[in-house]
């Protein structure tokens, strides 16, 4: 793909640009190229397309029963599988994330996530309380129109997690991805459209996150916003929607500790905790950016860390074989270097990385940086408590287990964590006490999609996954029928 490409919204099954005719270039990572163009949304576009929804909510589409409903997330999902191999490349184009990851990972997620809930609402079982004189049972249903807005680190895979859930329950949706990542959501919205789902029922709104993010949120025919996203940006849309009284589900940052003890299985852990600090160069909000080590094995550990950090060497995510890809912008590239520069003036020693790598071509104009680990820093400085989303981490020693919970806890955000050890005892005994919504005892980012996802503190609101997404996308409705005495 050599030309570049002009996107358009999809709304009410129809390719329409933006009223205004306004477009955003949007650049490869890997070469800081304009591959594609998309349109600037604007509130009457958001308007629209919610419009849209709505007929499309009060039409046949309520009459659908939740096995109809169950076959068309199916349809979509073997629609994605057809097209794996295609979206797994532009997802790699989009977000400068090595193909290999987009292959194996996100795209096979997200035809996860329409099969998954697709059974999960054919199998799913509401409530029924007999009293002596009458018998309760309770039913969900569809809220109505609703807004997914979704990020840039993992864009197929997190709007289908969303997506499907929220028309497993017969809402319509308005979505509006990052306009940094835009393609593969203008290819789900291709798929919609060829297994010819009834028109409205998805509809794609493309645009910045102050126009037509904050119209989408403001909208007073919008009944829910589920949002992932930074926690800065997850505060402005609480407060757009909050005082409608619309359901809101917010799944922010992190800051996530990695837990290391002297007991652990060495070996796996160092790898795990490797591949929970670089994974998608950091740029997920699970990674594990704060490696905390039991003293004793801490200078061994740290070692054999920086050893495999230096083996991740940037490179063409189009490559097989590249580990490590592109940062999603320059700008975000500037950020990231900012906090090594950060950490260097809190005291800290760059034992690995830091720095741009150097490669040639179209490639030497992309938006690449080293993995980097940082050593000797305080628990409690900017770099070692603040969310950087990157390919950077910190090692810390601890005494013991009360001073590894204290470091751990001791930051704003309660995401998630990991925990290395082999005493059973201990394992039970940290991952209560950390201040986390999850916690991964000798492994990392390992998911069964009935378990509740989300973090505590100003990591989000609210939880998502099996029965916890059907309950957030639907409101529950109790029947009493009185029987007589």
């Amino acid at each position: 793909m050599s030309e570049v490409v002009e996107v358009q919204n999809f709304v009410g099954g129809a390719w329409l640009p933006a009223s205004g005719g306004d477009l955003l270039d949007n650049l490869s990572p890997a070469n800081a190229a304009v591959f594609s163009r998309i349109p600037r949304s604007q509130p009457v576009d958001v308007a629209s397309a919610i419009r849209s929804a709505k007929q499309a909510f009060e039409g046949p589409w309520a009459g659908w029963s939740s096995n109809q409903r169950a076959d068309l997330l199916d349809a979509i999902a073997d629609g994605i599988e057809a097209r794996l191999d295609e979206f797994a490349e532009m997802e790699s184009r989009d977000t400068g994330k090595p193909i290999s990851l987009a292959r194996t990972i996100d795209i096979p997620r997200a035809i996860a996530n329409f099969r998954f809930f697709a059974g999960a609402v054919r199998h799913d079982e509401t409530g029924c309380q007999k009293m002596a004189s009458a018998i309760n049972y309770t039913i969900r249903k569809p809220l109505g129109v609703v807004a997914l807005i979704t990020p840039w680190n993992l864009p197929l895979y997190l709007l289908s997690w969303k997506t499907a859930p929220a028309l497993a329950m017969g809402n319509t949706i308005v979505a509006k991805p990052s306009e940094l990542t835009p393609m593969t959501a203008t290819m789900l919205a291709e798929v919609f459209h060829e297994v010819g789902a009834p028109a409205g029922i998805f509809n794609l709104v493309h645009g910045l996150g102050s126009e037509a993010g904050q119209a989408l949120t403001e909208h007073p025919e919008v009944a829910a916003v589920s949002f992932t996203g930074g926690t800065s940006t997850g505060a402005i849309v609480a407060r757009s929607a909050s005082p409608q009284f619309k359901k809101v589900s917010l799944e922010l940052g992190g800051k996530n500790p990695t837990l290391v003890f002297a007991d652990c299985d060495f070996e796996k852990a160092v790898e795990g905790a490797v591949r929970a600090a670089f994974t998608n160069q950091g740029e997920i909000c699970l990674c594990g950016s704060r490696v905390l080590v039991e003293e004793s094995i801490c200078e061994k550990f740290t070692e054999a860390f920086v050893a495999r950090a230096k083996t991740m060497v940037p490179g063409d995510p189009a490559d097989p074989s590249t580990r490590v890809g592109a940062l999603i912008s320059s700008a975000h590239r500037e950020k990231v270097e900012s906090y090594v520069a950060l950490a260097k003036e809190e005291g800290g020693t760059i034992a690995c990385g830091g720095v741009r790598p150097k490669l040639e071509g179209d490639l030497a104009a992309g938006f690449f940086l080293e993995p980097t680990v940082v050593t000797g820093l305080a628990t409690d400085c900017r770099t070692s408590t603040e969310e950087i989303f990157g390919p950077l981490v910190s090692i810390h020693s601890f005494k013991n287990e009360e001073e590894a919970l204290e470091v751990a806890n001791g930051v704003r955000y309660g995401l998630s964590a990991s925990v290395w050890t082999q005493n059973l005892a201990r394992a039970h005994r940290v991952s209560e006490a950390l201040d986390t919504g999850m916690v991964w005892v000798n492994t990392w980012l390992l998911r069964d999609l009935r378990v509740p996802f989300g973090g505590v503190k100003d990591s989000g609101v609210g939880r998502e996954g099996g029965h916890h997404s059907l309950e957030f996308f639907s409101n529950a409705q109790n029947i009493c029928i009185y029987t007589g005495d």
